[in-house]
């Protein structure tokens, strides 16, 4: 069974599926592939992990019509406080001081997936087939061939490889991505705290690795908690009342006792980077471009910078070319004036979050003691803040249209 397409995705996750609804309003034929099925526990959309989202992808997801529905389950963090356990330096971000009305917003990801499943599930001239696999993908001038394993093959202009670290479609097309495990493993959960938490976010560095505390509706706080594979399984190990006496003495006392937990996970934590973020026919996007640490959070909005930066050199070829057949959404000139585009921003946000996790995982002394005063002067520094507080919006290098609030087309 053959058939034919202007894009095929490949990869339903939350990075996907975004690129398949910022995609719909420019009226092209586009098949969607993922692999686990919706309902399934296993489906990544759907499991316990929340997303910070910065405020350039609350304007995208604003700009492809989701953030209306989105906003009521999004918690404002309104203020950012990143610690040294057991040393003296800190620093403090206010959105007040920054002139927005917050940093960034915490939403859980099955909120995101749900919606953006809905959305897609009710329209015309989309096909999303799931469960399905890709088995193999073959470039060639005018169109790439997709092969599935259930024996479907596809052709599309353009395959977009949005599958994550580990992409069957980054393989198929004979790409490499350079693996460094940082021997980290993360648990993620949700607790219930004693003290309200005041939209504030804490990054505290411990010995282990990061703690990342955020803001969730109610008095509950999502929980990413970094650790060495073995101490992170005895954690999972735990029942629930030492588990959070251990993540109690990790964290301290500011938001009082940490009362219930929710449902544990943990993730492996390696930085991923694809050798090449372009092939013949096929743009990698998201984590199948480059998988981060979460450190500093930056994970889902680097790669919903990909989606809009691709959408609009689509958008931007579509407006140009007054054929009445459209243009080549799979040309070579298009693909590299998307990578160019998107070659500053990655290499950014891989240094600084890789270069975070490096700092703070030396325990030499002397370093320490730099890295607390650095932390101490940062705090007093506002023009340091606002660079910083750029970053962590998604403002940093030039952004797409729909990162700036404009319309795609």
């Amino acid at each position: 069974m053959n058939r034919s397409f202007d894009i095929v995705i490949a990869g339903g996750g939350m990075v996907g599926a975004s690129l398949a609804v910022t995609l719909l309003p420019l009226g092209l034929k586009v098949a969607l592939i993922e692999a686990t099925p919706l309902e399934s526990a296993q489906q990544p959309s759907f499991d316990e992990r929340t997303t910070a989202l910065s405020n350039g992808s609350r304007n995208v997801l604003t700009g492809i019509g989701l953030w209306p529905g989105l906003s009521a389950h999004a918690t404002p963090i309104r203020r950012i406080h990143v610690s040294d356990r057991g040393h003296f330096g800190f620093a403090r971000i206010d959105a007040a001081e920054q002139q927005v009305e917050a940093l960034g917003y915490v939403l859980p990801n099955r909120v995101l997936g749900a919606a953006l499943w809905t959305r897609l599930q009710r329209e015309e001239g989309f096909e999303l087939l799931c469960p399905a696999t890709v088995e193999e993908v073959q470039p060639g001038d005018e169109y790439a061939r997709v092969h599935l394993r259930d024996g479907t093959e596809l052709q599309a202009r353009l395959v977009v490889a949005a599958d994550g670290a580990q992409s069957a479609v980054r393989k198929a097309l004979d790409i490499a991505a350079s693996v460094r495990d940082y021997g980290q493993t993360a648990i993620v959960t949700i607790v219930a705290t004693s003290r309200p938490h005041e939209h504030t976010a804490y990054e505290r560095f411990t010995p282990t690795g990061p703690l990342a505390i955020l803001p969730l509706e109610g008095d509950r706080c999502a929980v990413i908690w970094t650790l060495a594979p073995e101490a992170a399984q005895a954690m999972l190990d735990l029942a629930d009342e030492p588990f959070l006496a251990a993540l109690q003495d990790t964290f301290g006392s500011r938001l009082g006792r940490f009362t219930r937990v929710g449902r544990r996970g943990a993730y492996p934590l390696a930085l991923t980077q694809a050798e090449a973020r372009i092939g013949q026919r096929c743009a990698i996007i998201g984590n199948a471009a480059q998988g981060l640490h979460p450190i500093a959070g930056q994970g889902f909005n680097l790669g919903l910078r990909d989606v809009a930066t691709l959408a609009e050199v689509i958008a931007d070829a579509m407006s140009a070319d007054g054929a009445a057949h459209g243009p080549d959404v799979g040309s070579e000139r298009l693909l590299h004036r998307y990578d160019a585009w998107r070659r500053r921003d990655r290499r950014s946000i891989v240094a600084f979050t890789d270069g975070l996790v490096r700092l703070f995982a030396d325990r030499r002394p002397l370093v320490r003691r730099a890295r607390n005063l650095g932390l101490l002067l940062f705090d007093l520094a506002p023009p340091a803040k606002s660079a910083l507080s750029r970053l962590s919006l998604g403002f940093a290098g030039r952004l797409p249209r729909l990162a700036r609030g404009a319309p795609l087309q």
